[in-house]
Parts: C-alpha cells; structure tokens; sequence
C-alpha cells in the first residue's frame, strides 16, 4: 500500500475533527478491526520535537472497525499550542505487528485572531 497525500489545515485554538473512510479498490469499506493507528505532527521530518501526537491508545484516533473508518480529534488546548505549519504521517498497524503508512502530508495552521 502506498500512502496518499492529504494535507491538513487546522484552526489555532479550535477542536480539529476529520473523519475519513478507508476503502477498498471496488469501493467497500476496509476492515479495520484488530488494527491499531498512529500519527505525529512534527515542524519538519527530521525535527527532533513532536508538536502532537494521535494514537489509538490515547484516543486522538478512533478506527470504526469494519465501516473502515478512521477519525483524527486535536483537542482545542492542544492546537491553540500550534504556531508553525509541520508535515505528519497516519500508520496502521494490524494485529500482526505490520505498519503500514496511509497518509502523509503537510500541516497549515490557521492562526487564532480571538484569545
């Protein structure tokens, strides 16, 4: 599987929610049960600093199993903390342990006027 582009443009200061569905190439839904997802947002690949961090396990990823869905949720404490634009990947992993890369792309911030 190669991964997609998707960029991402999220609101300083706002909840972000984006809700995705994996599909198969005759367009059903992918199963996503038993898979577990991850995601960094960094200012740069190489960037040693995470500037957020989605995961399954601490509920900023929540797969739909077999509706294959995937749903990305940035709290509004933690993108009022973002002030530069970044690049992220989205991983799957499956019960067996393999990662697979579905997204990758560039972040946008849109600066908050209001505080």
């Amino acid at each position: 599987m190669l991964a997609g582009q998707y960029n991402l443009i999220i609101d300083q200061g706002a909840h972000f929610e984006r809700l995705m569905t994996i599909t198969n190439p005759d367009g059903s839904e992918y199963d996503l049960t038993g898979y577990t997802a991850r995601m960094q947002i960094r200012t740069e690949i190489d960037a040693d600093d995470v500037m957020c961090e989605l995961t399954t396990a601490n509920g900023r990823i929540v797969l739909g199993d077999e509706e294959g869905t995937v749903r990305l949720i940035i709290e509004s404490a933690v993108t009022e903390t973002f002030d530069d634009e970044g690049v992220y990947d989205l991983e799957l992993i499956d019960s067996d342990g393999k990662v697979y890369r579905l997204l990758k792309g560039k972040v946008k911030v849109e600066l908050e006027v209001t505080r």
